[in-house]
C-alpha cells in the first residue's frame, strides 16, 4: 500500500483534483466548505489502472495552515507537486517544493491543473517557471502533466503515470515496530475513540495491546479499517483508522504516536544531520529557538550547531535538537524546523536518544555521529542482518566482506550490546542464525500477530497448528524449533503439545455455549451405546468439549460421551483378551447397538492402536 500526498499553493485545485481522482471531497470541515479552502488535512483513495488501491493526503496550502500541510506529507511515498496554469509558481510552490526536498521525498509529478483556463502558449510558459524552481532539488527531473478537473484532460494519463512510479516504489519495509502518528481523533457512538495516521511500520491486529507513546496509556485494538473496509491485521505504508478502547478521544492529541509497548520511547533530545532551505532568508545561529515538527507531532525546539556557529542557507551540518515537549522519534526519521515565519530547513535523525548534551566543536562527536549516518564496523553485519536476517555464518561472512572470526568477534560485541539475537552457537550449529534486534522483534511481532489472528478467528481452539505458523514465518524447521523453544523459554507463547499459543489465550464458553454443551452432552449420556447423531452443536463447541475430555469423536458423525466411550473401549479389551478376538456382529450384541456405531467405533480403536484387523475380526495389538 502506498500514500500519496498533495502539495502546493491555496486555491491551485489540489482539493478539486483529489475531488476528480477519486470521486471523494477531501474537505469535510464546514469552514473549508463555506471558504472553498482547504483548513486541514484531508483524506482520499483510489483504484489505480493497474488495480493498486492507494491513499491520498491533501493538505491545505495556505501560509497560515503550514503546520497541518507538514502534519500531512512526513509519511508519504509520493508526492504530487500542484501549480495552477493561471497563476504558476507561487510562494507556497517554493515553500511546500522546499519541504518535500528536506524530507527526501524522491518520488514525484509535478500537476499542472486549471489547463482549461490557459491557452497552450501560457502552460508551455508556466512549465517552463516550475522547471527554474526545481532546478537542484529532489523534483529536478519529475513528470509534469497537465490536467483539467472540470473537463477531465490529463486525468487518467496523471492516473497511469502514478502507476508507473510506484511500479518503480519499494514498499515500506517492516521492522516489526508498528508506529502510527495520529493525524485525527474522534468518537463514534457505540463504538468509542478511533483514531487515524498513516502506519509507517510493523502492522497491528485486533485484539492486540497498545501504547500512546507521549502519554503512556494503554489500550487495546477493538477494530481496524483501512478505506473503509474492516481488517484483522495491517501491514506497514496504509492509512489506517484504529477503534480504540481504554482511552478517550480528548486524551488523544494529533502527534501521539500509537505503537506496541516497550521499543519506543519519547525523547527531550536527538542528534540530526541538519540542511538549510536554499533561499531562507536567514541564517540559523546556535540555541536558536525553532518550531520542530516530525511526522504528525510538533514542539518548540532549541538548535545546538554541533560545529560551526550559524548556518546560513543551503549549508549542512550537525546539530543536537532539545526539545520542551518530549517527542517519539526513530534513527533515520526526516523532520522539518520552522522559525515563526518560514521553514528554515530540516534533516535526519542520526540518534534519537543521546545520553548527554555534546561538547560543540568536538571531533569525536562530530566523528561519532558521521559513523552513526555512515555505517562502519559492527554497524556493516548489523545493517547486513537488518537487511538479511535471519543469517548463518556464511552469510553474514559474504555480505559483510569480513572473515568468519572477525564475524563471530563482531557478533559477540553486538549481542552483548543488545543489538543482535543469536538463535544458536554460532560458528558450532550448522543452523545457528543470527537476528538484528529489530529482526527479532519483527518475527516476534508477526508470530504475536498470527497467533491472535488464529485465536480471533478461532476463539475456542486450544491453540494454532504449530505447522501453520511456520509456513506463515517462512522459516526452516530447524530455525523454527529454535525460534520457538526460545520465545517459550521468554514467556512470549506457550507450546501445547502439536499447538501454540499466545500467553494470555484462554478457551471459554459463554453461558448460551455452555447450555447448548451441556444439553448436548446430556442427549448423548442418554443413550449411550447409540448416540444421537442428529443433534446441531457448532463444530468449534463440539471442538471444546473434546478437548476438555467429555466427548470422544469417532468420525465425523458419531460421537459418544466420554465415560460410554470408555467403558466400551474397557468392555472389548477385556473380551479380546478372554477370546483372543471379536467381530462386528460380537460387538454389536455386546452393546445392543448398530452396525452404523460400533464399525466407526472399532476404526477408531484400530486408530489409536488399541486393536487391529484381521480379516473380519479384530484384536489387541
Amino acid at each position: 500500500m502506498y500514500v500519496i500526498g498533495t502539495a502546493g499553493h491555496v486555491d491551485h485545485g489540489k482539493s478539486t483534483l483529489v475531488k476528480a481522482l477519486t470521486d471523494i471531497d477531501p474537505d469535510r470541515l464546514p469552514e473549508e466548505k463555506e471558504r472553498e479552502m482547504t483548513v486541514d488535512l484531508g483524506f482520499a483513495w483510489m483504484a489505480l489502472p493497474s488495480g493498486r488501491e492507494v491513499s491520498i493526503v491533501d493538505v491545505p496550502g495556505h501560509e497560515r495552515f503550514i503546520k497541518n500541510m507538514l502534519a500531512g506529507v512526513g509519511a508519504i511515498d509520493l508526492a504530487l507537486l500542484i501549480v495552477a496554469a493561471d497563476e504558476s509558481v507561487m510562494p507556497q510552490t517554493r515553500e511546500h517544493l522546499a519541504i518535500l526536498d528536506l524530507l527526501q521525498v524522491r518520488r514525484g509529478l509535478v500537476v499542472v491543473t486549471k489547463t482549461d483556463l490557459a491557452d497552450e502558449v501560457m502552460v508551455e510558459l508556466v512549465k517552463a517557471e516550475i522547471e527554474d524552481a526545481l532546478e537542484g532539488t529532489s523534483f529536478q527531473d519529475a513528470q509534469m502533466i497537465g490536467v483539467s478537473a472540470y473537463t477531465g484532460e490529463g486525468l487518467e494519463e496523471l492516473k497511469t503515470a502514478i502507476d508507473a512510479i510506484l511500479d518503480e516504489t519499494q514498499a515500506r519495509s517492516d521492522l516489526g515496530r508498528p508506529r502510527l502518528p495520529v493525524d485525527r481523533c474522534f468518537s463514534i457512538t457505540g463504538f468509542g475513540t478511533v483514531v487515524t495516521g498513516t502506519l509507517i511500520d510493523g502492522g497491528f491486529a485486533v485484539g492486540q495491546e497498545v501504547e500512546l507513546v507521549g502519554s503512556g496509556q494503554k489500550a487495546r485494538i477493538r477494530g481496524l479499517q483501512s478505506h473503509q473496509s474492516h481488517v484483522d491485521q495491517t501491514q506497514p505504508g496504509v492509512r489506517l483508522a484504529v477503534n480504540l478502547s481504554g482511552v478517550a478521544r480528548d486524551e488523544v492529541p494529533r502527534g501521539e504516536v500509537l505503537t506496541t509497548s516497550g521499543w519506543l520511547h519519547p525523547t527531550y533530545r536527538l542528534d540530526a544531520r541538519l540542511r538549510m532551505v536554499k533561499g531562507s532568508p536567514h541564517s540559523l545561529r546556535h540555541n536558536q529557538g525553532v518550531s520542530f515538527h516530525l511526522f504528525t507531532s510538533e514542539s518548540n525546539a532549541r538548535v545546538r550547531l554541533l560545529d560551526a556557529d550559524r548556518l546560513a542557507p543551503g549549508a549542512e551540518g550537525w546539530v543536537q535538537l532539545l526539545l520542551s515537549e518530549p517527542l517519539a522519534a526513530v534513527k533515520g526519521d526526516f523532520f522539518i524546523i520552522r522559525s515563526a515565519e518560514d521553514t528554515l530547513g530540516g534533516g535526519q535523525v542520526v540518534d534519537p536518544a543521546p545520553r548527554r548534551r555534546h561538547r560543540r566543536f568536538n571531533p569525536e562527536v562530530v566523528e561519532r555521529l558521521m559513523m552513526l549516518d555512515q555505517g562502519t564496523g559492527e554497524d556493516v553485519l548489523l545493517t547486513v542482518a537488518e537487511q538479511r536476517g535471519p543469517c548463518d555464518l556464511t552469510a553474514l561472512s559474504q555480505h559483510s566482506n569480513l572473515p568468519s572470526p572477525e564475524v563471530l568477534e563482531r557478533i559477540a560485541v553486538l549481542e552483548g550490546q543488545g543489538h543482535v539475537a543469536v538463535i544458536g552457537e554460532l560458528g558450532v550449529d550448522g543452523d545457528a542464525v543470527v537476528f538484528s534486534t529489530q529482526g527479532w522483534d519483527v518475527l516476534k511481532s508477526q508470530l504475536n500477530m498470527a497467533l491472535q489472528s488464529y485465536h480471533n478467528q478461532y476463539p475456542l481452539r486450544r491453540g494454532a497448528p504449530v505447522q501453520e505458523i511456520r509456513s506463515r514465518l517462512g522459516l526452516s524447521l530447524p530455525v523454527y524449533q529454535r525460534v520457538v523453544a526460545r520465545l517459550a523459554l521468554e514467556g512470549s507463547l506457550t507450546e501445547d503439545g502439536q499447538y501454540l499459543k499466545a500467553p494470555d489465550h484462554h478457551v471459554s464458553l459463554n453461558p448460551q455455549m455452555e447450555d447448548q454443551a451441556n444439553k448436548y452432552v446430556a442427549a448423548l449420556e442418554r443413550e449411550p451405546y447409540s448416540p444421537p447423531s442428529d443433534q446441531p452443536l457448532d463444530p468449534e463447541v463440539l471442538a471444546v468439549l473434546a478437548d476438555q475430555g467429555k466427548v470422544i469423536k469417532v468420525n465425523d458423525s458419531i460421537v459418544f460421551a466420554a465415560p460410554a466411550f470408555e467403558e466400551m473401549r474397557s468392555r472389548i479389551v477385556d473380551h479380546l483378551r478372554a477370546q483372543g478376538s471379536i467381530t462386528v456382529a460380537e460387538t454389536r450384541t455386546m452393546f445392543d447397538t448398530s452396525r452404523k456405531y460400533v464399525l466407526p467405533l472399532l476404526e477408531y480403536l484400530d486408530q489409536q492402536q488399541i486393536t487391529r484387523r484381521v480379516g473380519d475380526e479384530r484384536v489387541l495389538r
